[in-house]
C-alpha cells in the first residue's frame, strides 16, 4: 500500500503510527499551498529575499540557491522554509504580476487562451458587447501588422469590408464624444466619399471619387466664373473696378456679385484668371490693362497685363493669371485703366475667375 495520495502526494496517516499530528498536518499544508493555486511570479530564479508566509512562485529556469533544481516547480514559503511542489499535467496556476491563467502540460507552464474562437455571438474587449455592437472595444491603441514570410504568411495585409449591395452604406464612423464629425466610405452608391459634418446630421462632401472612372470631384471647392452684363468705362490712367456682376456658376457662393469680387471663405491658395475685351470710345490707340488686387488696394503680383498699339474693338482682348495666398474674408478683385486714351471693358466676354487649390 502506498504512503502518499496519487495526484497530489498527500502523506497517510498509517496504522499505529505515532505523531499523526505531524503527518496530518504535513498534508494540510500542501493542500493550502496547491487548491485555489495562485502564485505571485513566474519569472523568479533565486528567491525572493522577504517572503511572507503563504507566497508562492513559480520558479524560473536556471533556479539559483534554495530553489536549485526546481525548475518550474510551485515554490511554497511556508513555516519559515521553502517547499518544493512539482507539477502535474493539467495543473493549473494564476499568475497575479500578469493577470494570466497557466496550465502545466507535463513539459512547461503555458497559457489558457484559445487558439481559435469561432461562431461567438458577442465579443467585447475592455467593456460589455451589446446586440447593436456585437463586437466591442474600450482600448487606447490597436495594432494590424502582416505575418511575415518567415512565419509563414506573404508580408501584406488587407483590411476587408463588404457590403450586400451598391444601394447600402458602408465605411468608417469618426466621432467626438458620439456625435458623427465625418465618413468615409461607399454610402448609397459605389462612389468612394469622404463627408464631414459640424452637429452629425448635415453632411458636406469633401472628395468624391468616381468608382468608374476614377476622376475626383471636390463638391465643396470654391470656385467660380463670373462677367460683367454691360460695358464698363475707365478714364485714362485711372485703375477702375470692373464692375463683374453676373456668375456663370459660384460654388459656396464665393464670389461677392453685389460687391463684385470674390471673398475668400477659408485660408488657402487660390488660383485666378481674367479676360477683358476692349471697345472703343474715342481712339482704336487706347493702351488696355488689367490687373488683380487684394483687398481693394494691393496689386497681386504677377497679376498685371497691358496691350498696346491700335486695336479692333471688341476684337482685341487681354488674359490675366496668377496664384495667391489667401487668408480667411481676403478679396480680390479685377481693375482695369487705360493709356493714351479712355474704353470701355465690353459686356459678356470680360470675365473674372477663381478656384481654391490648395
Amino acid at each position: 500500500m502506498s504512503d502518499a495520495t496519487t495526484h497530489l502526494l498527500l502523506p497517510y496517516i498509517l496504522a499505529a503510527q505515532a505523531q499523526k499530528h505531524v503527518t496530518h498536518n504535513e498534508a494540510l499544508r500542501v493542500l493550502d499551498g496547491l487548491v485555489q493555486l495562485s502564485v505571485l511570479d513566474r519569472n523568479l530564479t533565486a528567491p525572493p529575499g522577504s517572503p511572507t508566509d503563504g507566497d508562492r512562485y513559480i520558479v524560473g529556469s536556471g533556479a539559483t540557491g534554495d530553489w536549485a533544481g526546481w525548475d518550474l516547480n510551485v515554490a511554497l514559503w511556508t513555516d519559515g522554509a521553502w517547499l518544493r511542489l512539482p507539477p502535474r499535467t493539467g495543473w493549473r496556476a494564476w499568475v497575479a504580476a500578469e493577470g494570466l491563467l497557466l496550465v502545466y502540460d507535463g513539459a512547461s507552464w503555458v497559457g489558457t487562451t484559445p487558439t481559435a474562437l469561432q461562431n461567438m455571438a458577442l465579443l467585447g474587449l475592455g467593456t460589455t458587447a451589446d446586440a447593436s455592437n456585437p463586437f466591442l472595444a474600450k482600448l487606447n491603441a490597436a495594432l494590424w501588422t502582416a505575418k511575415t514570410v518567415a512565419e509563414g504568411g506573404t508580408g501584406d495585409l488587407f483590411y476587408t469590408m463588404n457590403k450586400e449591395a451598391a444601394g447600402d452604406d458602408l465605411g468608417l464612423t469618426l466621432q467626438t464624444g458620439f456625435v458623427t464629425k465625418a465618413l468615409v466610405g461607399l454610402f448609397g452608391s459605389d462612389r468612394f466619399r469622404l463627408a464631414v459634418s459640424a452637429d452629425g446630421s448635415t453632411f458636406f462632401d469633401g472628395l468624391s471619387v468616381d468608382n468608374a472612372t476614377g476622376i475626383v470631384d471636390q463638391p465643396r471647392l470654391p470656385r467660380f466664373k463670373a462677367y460683367t452684363n454691360y460695358d464698363n468705362y475707365a478714364a485714362v490712367d485711372t485703375w477702375t473696378k470692373i464692375r463683374i456682376n453676373n456668375t456663370d456658376y459660384n460654388d459656396q457662393g464665393a464670389f461677392d456679385a453685389g460687391n463684385n469680387r470674390f471673398v475668400a471663405p477659408v485660408a488657402g491658395t487660390y488660383l485666378f484668371g481674367a479676360a477683358l475685351l476692349f471697345k472703343v470710345n474715342s481712339s482704336t490707340n487706347a493702351r488696355m490693362r488689367g490687373r488683380l488686387v487684394l483687398n481693394g488696394s494691393t496689386e497681386i503680383r504677377g497679376s498685371r497685363g497691358e496691350v498696346s498699339g491700335a486695336h479692333s474693338s471688341e476684337a482685341t482682348a487681354l488674359w490675366l493669371q496668377t496664384m495667391v495666398l489667401l487668408e480667411q474674408g481676403d478679396t480680390v478683385e479685377l481693375q482695369g485703366t487705360f493709356r493714351a486714351a479712355d474704353g470701355y471693358f465690353a459686356a459678356d466676354h470680360t470675365s473674372f475667375w477663381g478656384c481654391k487649390v490648395g
